[in-house]
């Protein structure tokens, strides 16, 4: 297979650097990827200042010319989509079906934000005899974004196409898990742009402080762990830059007694174990009434043990690899802790190669039943393929054991009863509630803000909620007298 080379993107030029770091195939650690640039404090000051001379005369560029170089790139991805599919199953572990349909809903996401654009800098102009007032909506400047890896095309147009549409210009660190196959796109769409819109740094963690202290970025917009945003903020202090975080969950699923068991465990099981429980809105508890218990338990166990697990290419797969060493041995030492608890742990699914079961960051679909509330394999976000079962006897005391956490991304209710389920999810402390379903439908992703509250998140993307934090205000008033 092709072996990548990866260099930093800097005013539409590749910057090649002293030192490269190797990217290895999750599934075959064995196989190296490519290898992609390490960049130093030198080359994010050189990123940022190219990206804020570009601003300069971007911020100036009419509505329609940054809308129609939008939907240009949202083509072009679209076109490489395909070709993207292989090199971002290699390197991040997933199975190569999750990725061949994320090219088209991340350039759906590029169309859906230039949309929005339009009604959105709509001026607010409002007179009356003694004066006149408008309202106008301006860019920030140089936003500095830092995306992770499970999602990655689809996260960084979630970032890239409201920050560029409202007039910034930005500096992109993707995941060092997953930086080759959005590296290779972003180049092929900043020559659209002109030179300095769009430049993508990759590096450690010095790379990514310079980013996130430098005097020009007036605001860093990351997606991933909690510990990192806490870093970032510190960072952000010393020069009051904003933030926007996209960060964890620990998503609970809530059946009610009138459920449809049969297919609510099924599509909860499905996501929960989706890309191998590696998504921040997939769900990771299940609140289940106590006389449901022990049927509920036996159909999620049924989808489990049913699960293939093996390499991400391989079309038989149906269960593919966790991305990366740290997460693996974090999520097996868990399942290792909740071995010696009272609770009853299932590691579920069929090697399709077990030769090779050392060669990659392979675990099994698990499920544990009967775990206290308040341990730790339920009140965690374990961000891979475990789902706790937890029994409950009330309705509030499950909309307690819900809320009773610091995360509050994603959430769900299962119900045949709709009025019921809509009065149970406006109790829930979470950004999202999805009745019947998780995560959002094509509605509710062209209408709902996607985060978190608490300590999932601050601010929001897509909709309009999701361009203002690009923004600033700007208000003009006349006196007339």
């Amino acid at each position: 297979m092709e072996t990548f080379r990866i260099h930093l993107w800097i005013g539409n030029e590749e910057v090649k650097t002293k030192t490269y770091a190797e990217v290895k195939d999750p599934g075959r650690l064995s196989e190296v990827v490519g290898e992609v640039a390490q960049g130093t404090e030198q080359h994010v000051d050189q990123a940022v200042r190219a990206a804020h001379q570009a601003f300069l005369s971007w911020r100036n560029t009419d509505l329609a010319e940054r809308s129609a170089l939008l939907n240009q790139a949202a083509d072009l991805l679209q076109q490489e989509g395909p070709a993207l599919a292989n090199i971002l199953s290699r390197e991040a572990g997933m199975l190569i079906s999750s990725y061949r349909g994320e090219a088209v809903r991340a350039s759906n996401i590029i169309r859906s934000t230039v949309v929005n654009a339009q009604s959105f800098f709509a001026p607010k102009v409002v007179e009356d005899e003694n004066s006149w007032v408008s309202v106008e909506k301006r860019p920030l400047g140089v936003i500095a974004a830092i995306i992770p890896w499970n999602v990655p095309l689809m996260l960084t147009m979630q970032k890239l196409a409201p920050i560029l549409v409202t007039g910034n210009t930005i500096v992109i660190k993707p995941s060092p898990f997953a930086s080759i196959g959005v590296s290779l796109i972003l180049q092929k769409m900043s020559e659209l742009f002109p030179p300095g819109v769009i430049n993508v740094i990759h590096g450690d963690g010095q790379a990514g402080a310079a980013l996130t202290t430098h005097p020009l970025v007036r605001k860093i917009s990351f997606t991933g762990g909690g510990s990192t945003a806490k870093s970032v903020m510190k960072s952000a202090a010393s020069s009051l830059k904003r933030v926007h975080f996209e960060l964890g969950g620990n998503d609970p699923a809530i059946v009610l007694e009138d459920a449809n068991l049969e297919v609510a465990m099924t599509k909860i099981a499905t996501s929960a174990f989706m890309r191998s429980g590696q998504l921040c809105v997939a769900i990771k508890r299940v609140y289940i009434p106590e006389k449901l218990y022990d049927a509920a338990c036996e159909l999620v166990v049924a989808h489990a043990n049913n699960y293939k697990i093996g390499y991400g290419l391989d079309e038989n797969t149906t269960f593919g690899p966790v991305n990366n060493r740290g997460q693996y041995a974090y999520v097996k030492e868990l399942v290792e802790r909740a071995k010696n608890s009272s609770a009853t742990v299932l590691e579920l699914g069929t090697k399709l190669e077990p030769d090779n079961w050392n060669n990659g960051y392979y675990l099994n679909p698990t499920v544990v039943i009967n775990p206290e509330q308040d341990q730790e394999i339920v009140t965690c976000e374990q961000f891979g393929p475990v789902l706790p079962l937890v029994k409950y006897r009330s309705e509030d005391e499950v909309i307690h054991l819900a809320n009773n956490t610091e995360y509050g991304l994603g959430s769900s209710v299962w119900s045949s009863d709709f009025e019921h389920a809509v009065r149970v999810a406006r109790r829930i402390e979470a950004g999202m509630t999805s009745i019947n379903g998780s995560g959002l439908s094509a509605l509710g992703h062209q209408h709902i803000p996607f985060g978190g509250v608490k300590q999932s998140g601050i601010g929001r993307e897509n909709t309009e909620i999701g361009l203002s934090e690009f923004i600033e205000y700007h208000g003009i008033n006349i006196h007339k007298s």
